[in-house]
């Protein structure tokens, strides 16, 4: 029904706009004598038809507000209430005992359908989305109810309630015959001892009254084991004492019979729990006192003054901002308040004041936050003052020196790492060269050259392991090397006195070149290997004397060697001094020896090299 309502009502409105435009085109036509004109054959018939399509919509509207099979029924319930109070009207069927009266949830408001007829009228209209009455849930508020809101309610709830008919009759307290009506606002001193009446009660005198029902926020109030305080009494309610959670909404019924009629006389109170009036003047919780404020000259500033207020019933509170304790007209001071509930405890009021520009006279002058209530008022001052812009500055250089030192370290670090190993080694490790049993610290392997053969531009490499690297290293950093040829006595098998010269040192010195990985000292370093794989405190030290190629000859383990221990490159320039990076890297593969000789050394080195940097 309700998609047949639709479509007609549109072509309603068009038939609607073809007349008004053929009556306007008809009109132009008179007027002007124009021949050219639409047959008025065609005319009537568009006029009849649109007729005809008005009185079937009107029909289509009629029988949807008249509700067949609901209009004729009888009312199923009957109310009275008392006119400018609050009222509530429920769809529900009759019940004795019910556990409440409304259900606010908005999955109902959707489902119910309202529909009413003024008293001595016949018209029945449909009641939608207002302020009075306002739908909420399954029910209708009116808040208040009128003199004209008597009348007969329809409600239909789908697939629950088919129609249902409610008679509500409004009457004032003079119809009523009410005598001492109570107000219907109460307020209530919580931790005391209160009573809450029905107000209904003290109209109809001349009837006699039975037991009366209570409602809260909808749901029957009874006794409660939980809740002993709470006490029904002579048709009233007995707090003690009262909480904050009493406060709400109450509504009373009782049943009264005028002639064969059953009335339901239904009255709300509205409850409000509240504290004992504040003894105490506004507190200021900032500025307390007189405060400084820093600002910066044509920049925006908020002034902040949030005051604790205790609590008072209808009184006035107030809190304001002055300049120098006057309050100018044409201050441009843009103010503004925010409230933040405290319940019973009272309020705090956040009053704000917004300079748009920090002027000279601001810096001048006072600001004073001023609060008041019934009891008294308070004060506190801001003073402003100038942000020191050094400040900032400083912050600024501190974080560029701060990153420049930090990068200056890295760099350093960067370049002076073995040093600073050395030097850590030298005064913070366990000296690696005690209890370990053996006797050399590092063993030399080199290749043995003939005396005739000599080359007048590089340092030769025997040269190099019998006299620079002893000089240097047992010396200059107090090792105790192993020169095959030095320390150890002749008579014995080569092969037996390499592996037990070895087997005495910790670190094995190869002294790589072409000379040596073609000639027969090869063996020596795979015997070192062949050691070390059996010894895991002994290590080996490659240094790449000269450029070589590896012979395919060469034994894998020994191919595997050249491959992944360390290797130090001699460069012919290199010096030798002990502070130098080649003799450097080489320490730092050597064991750990902290002997006076060797901290003294990597201390001095470090310091000089230092002493260069800065000053280069």
């Amino acid at each position: 029904m309700r998609y047949i309502f639709t479509y007609l009502s549109f072509w309603f409105i068009i038939c609607n706009k073809c007349l008004f435009s053929s009556f306007t085109e008809s009109k132009m036509i008179l007027k002007e004598n124009v021949s050219e004109c639409q047959p008025k054959l065609i005319k009537k018939i568009m006029l009849t038809f649109c007729w005809i399509l008005a009185l079937f919509v009107t029909g289509a509207e009629v029988r949807e507000i008249n509700l067949p099979g609901c209009f004729h029924a009888k009312p199923q319930l009957w109310y009275r209430t008392i006119s400018d109070e609050e009222f509530v009207l429920r769809c529900a069927l009759p019940a004795e005992d019910a556990t409440n009266i409304y259900k606010n949830s908005p999955v109902k408001q959707h489902e119910v359908k309202w529909f009413w007829r003024q008293k001595d009228k016949e018209h029945l209209e449909a009641i939608r989305e207002s302020t009075n009455p306002a739908l909420q849930g399954d029910a209708l508020w009116f808040k208040p109810v009128r003199d004209n809101a008597s009348g007969i309610y329809i409600c239909m709830i789908r697939e629950k309630i088919p129609c249902l008919k409610i008679v509500l009759e409004v009457q004032t307290k003079k119809e009523a015959k009410c005598s001492g009506y109570d107000t219907n606002t109460l307020y209530l001193l919580a931790g005391n001892g209160n009573s809450i009446s029905c107000p209904g009660t003290k109209c109809y005198s001349h009837i006699r009254k039975p037991d009366v029902k209570w409602y809260k926020d909808g749901h029957r109030v009874k006794h409660r084991e939980n809740r002993k305080s709470l006490k029904l009494k002579h048709n009233e309610i007995y707090l003690n004492p009262t909480y904050v959670e009493d406060a709400g909404i109450y509504v009373c019924d009782y049943t009264l019979f005028d002639n064969t009629t059953k009335w339901t006389m239904r009255t709300a109170v509205t409850v409000e729990v509240i504290a004992r009036n504040t003894i105490h003047p506004p507190n200021i919780l900032y500025p307390s006192g007189v405060v400084f404020l820093e600002a910066e000259l044509g920049k925006p500033l908020k002034l902040e003054c949030p005051v604790q207020f205790g609590f008072e019933r209808g009184s006035i509170r107030s809190v304001t901002w002055k300049r120098n304790n006057k309050e100018n007209i044409d201050e441009k001071l843009n103010q503004k308040t925010s409230v933040y509930a405290k319940g019973l405890k009272g309020h705090i009021l956040l009053h704000v004041a917004k300079l748009e520009e920090v002027s000279e006279m601001d810096f001048r002058s006072n600001f004073t936050c001023f609060a008041q209530n019934s009891v008294g008022n308070a004060t506190a001052v801001i003073q402003l003052k100038r942000k020191r812009r050094v400040f900032l500055l400083y912050i600024l250089c501190s974080a560029i020196s701060i990153l420049f030192a930090f990068l200056s370290c890295t760099v350093f670090i960067y370049q002076h790492w073995i040093e600073i190993v050395l030097m850590y080694r030298s005064y913070l490790v366990h000296n690696e060269t005690t209890g370990d049993g053996k006797e050399f610290d590092a063993f030399v392997s080199y290749a043995k050259s003939d005396s005739s053969e000599s080359d007048s531009a590089f340092i030769s490499e025997e040269k190099f392991a019998l006299e620079l690297l002893p000089d240097v290293l047992e010396n200059n950093y107090g090792y105790k090397l192993c020169i095959l040829e030095r320390d150890i006595l002749p008579g014995g098998a080569y092969t037996d006195e390499v592996v037990t010269a070895i087997r005495q040192s910790r670190r094995i010195i190869i002294i790589l070149s072409p000379a040596y990985v073609s000639g027969p000292s090869i063996f020596e370093l795979q015997a070192a290997v062949n050691c070390a794989l059996e010894d895991k405190k002994i290590k080996l030290v490659l240094i790449k004397f000269q450029a070589f190629q590896e012979s395919e000859t060469l034994p894998p383990v020994v191919k595997k060697a050249l491959r992944i221990l360390p290797t130090i490159t001699w460069k012919p320039s290199a010096s030798s001094a002990p502070n130098k990076k080649f003799w450097k890297y080489l320490c730092y593969h050597m064991p750990v020896n902290t002997t006076k000789v060797l901290g003294e050394c990597s201390l001095k080195g470090f310091f000089q090299r230092l002493f260069s940097l800065v000053h280069r």
